[in-house]
């Protein structure tokens, strides 16, 4: 199986049958996020505790299989982590979908980059790129305790 295929096969499964999708349990902060161009919806939980590590995530929505799949990928990769780390890889990610920079940070482990790499082909269609990033900027809507609706067209 070569690497495309792999980043495929990665999407499908989590498009299919996402991680953390529902509302967990004790969230003391969420956001909100919608992409007006393809419908897409995200809403996304965290439980973070005194020392803003975030101790769980998880997300309700709709939309198409990238959208879906990244904000599953989201979850898995950011339970556990702190704030500063958090933010991060938010960082990290949205220059790999803007510009297919490599990730910088080495704490993550190899399975969590190859989730996170299997979106970067989304950088070849603009309009992808916001299916994938809409979990992401709705993540540090909730963290960062922002009020207001996270919309891909003003992000």
């Amino acid at each position: 199986m070569d690497l495309k295929e792999l980043y495929q096969e990665i999407i499908l499964d989590h498009g299919k049958n996402p991680r953390n999708k529902k509302i967990c349990n004790g969230f003391n902060k969420d956001a909100k996020g919608h992409n007006p161009l393809c419908g897409d919806k995200v809403h996304i939980y965290l439980k973070t505790d005194q020392n803003k590590k975030v101790e769980d995530i998880s997300f309700e929505g709709e939309g198409c299989a990238i959208s879906i799949a990244s904000a599953s990928i989201l979850t898995e990769i950011i339970k556990g982590k702190e704030h500063t780390l958090a933010k991060k890889i938010l960082e990290d990610f949205l220059k790999m979908l803007k510009d297919g920079s490599k990730f910088q940070l080495n704490s993550l482990e190899e399975n969590e980059k190859i989730s996170m790499m299997s979106l970067s082909g989304v950088k070849k269609f603009p309009m992808r790129v916001k299916c994938a990033s809409l979990a992401w900027h709705t993540f540090i809507h909730a963290l960062e305790e922002k009020k207001t609706k996270v919309n891909t067209e003003k992000a």
